[in-house]
């Protein structure tokens, strides 16, 4: 069960613009989930050793799955970023921060809000003046690049059992909107919770609706879109990687620690929650990774960029 420790009053876990983030995000969610529910495609059939969970038929619960390390491996923002610049949306040195912040990212396994602020305003500068039918086109196309082979099948099959139970299912990220729900239509999930980013007559603005949905902001959005949909938290079930999550797994009543950071990780065997972690042993062992090899990541992450630029040239 969920630690009541964290169900603290939102005036303390949440600001404003969480909230105002969260709103946003449930109402996007819920408004591409109908699109999502005709154009999805035939999922394979893929069932988690969970016999006693998730319940079959129990149309007052759902599933809530964060991205980033959790469904995917690294993050789906730098993936985008590389999309974009492949199309010529910036330039190499653009290319050489993302693949820091991926480094970094996938290395430290937690998200530092220094570097998710600095890949926030870069994406909202690369984005300002497109159509947002254009990102969604583009997305599709990055996603058959560069997410697709990078899916956790451990993870996706825990996504199937609920879908098989006949629950609905949302990816819940900080990435754009528009990336979250193309992802989740192409896994046949029912929709995505994530960053609105401001439009105006479908271009987009170079602004966001509140804040990144990160932390506090993400189990606003939950909160949000459970009161929406009817749905009864104590017999949903959330799944995250990142101790930052903390606020949205502690929500429902099956929280679930997938392939966790060190935080994480203590605090679920603390309130004994379950987790997964379908890492080699390798990378797992790699939590706490030492200076060295992050500093060997970044290098790799850096010459990965200049190859992929000199091969357009």
């Amino acid at each position: 069960m969920a630690a009541l420790g964290w169900l603290t009053p939102r005036r303390r876990s949440a600001t404003a613009r969480s909230v105002l983030a969260g709103e946003a995000s449930a109402e996007a969610a819920r408004k591409s989930s109908q699109e999502l529910e005709e154009l999805a495609p035939d999922a394979a059939v893929v069932h988690a050793e969970e016999p006693e969970f998730p319940v079959l038929g129990d149309d007052k619960a759902a599933a809530f799955f964060d991205l980033d390390n959790t469904v995917m491996q690294g993050a789906a923002l730098f993936h985008f970023g590389r999309g974009l610049y492949k199309r010529k949306f910036f330039e190499t040195r653009d290319l050489a921060r993302f693949a820091w912040q991926q480094a970094w990212f996938r290395l430290a396994g937690v998200e530092d809000p220094e570097h998710m602020q600095e890949a926030r305003d870069s994406a909202l500068s690369i984005v300002k003046g497109h159509r947002v039918s254009e990102l969604m086109s583009i997305g599709e196309e990055i996603y058959d690049e560069y997410m697709a082979e990078r899916i956790w099948p451990g993870t996706r099959a825990l996504a199937q059992a609920h879908l098989d139970a006949g629950q609905k299912v949302w990816l819940v990220t900080a990435a754009p909107v528009e990336i979250a729900t193309v992802i989740a239509r192409r896994l046949g999930l029912t929709g995505a919770l994530g960053t609105v980013a401001e439009s105006v007559d479908g271009v987009y603005t170079g602004k966001l609706v509140g804040e990144p949905l990160h932390g506090p902001a993400k189990a606003e959005a939950v909160r949000a879109l459970a009161a929406a949909e009817g749905l009864d938290l104590s017999r949903c079930a959330a799944y995250s990687d990142s101790h930052n999550d903390i606020p949205m797994l502690s929500l429902v009543g099956h929280p679930y620690a997938i392939n966790p950071d060190a935080k994480l990780r203590k605090h679920a065997r603390t309130f004994e929650w379950r987790l997964r972690d379908y890492r080699t042993a390798r990378k797992a062992a790699k939590v706490g990774i030492p200076a060295a090899a992050g500093v060997g990541a970044v290098a790799g992450g850096t010459a990965a960029a200049i190859a992929l630029h000199r091969r357009r040239r």
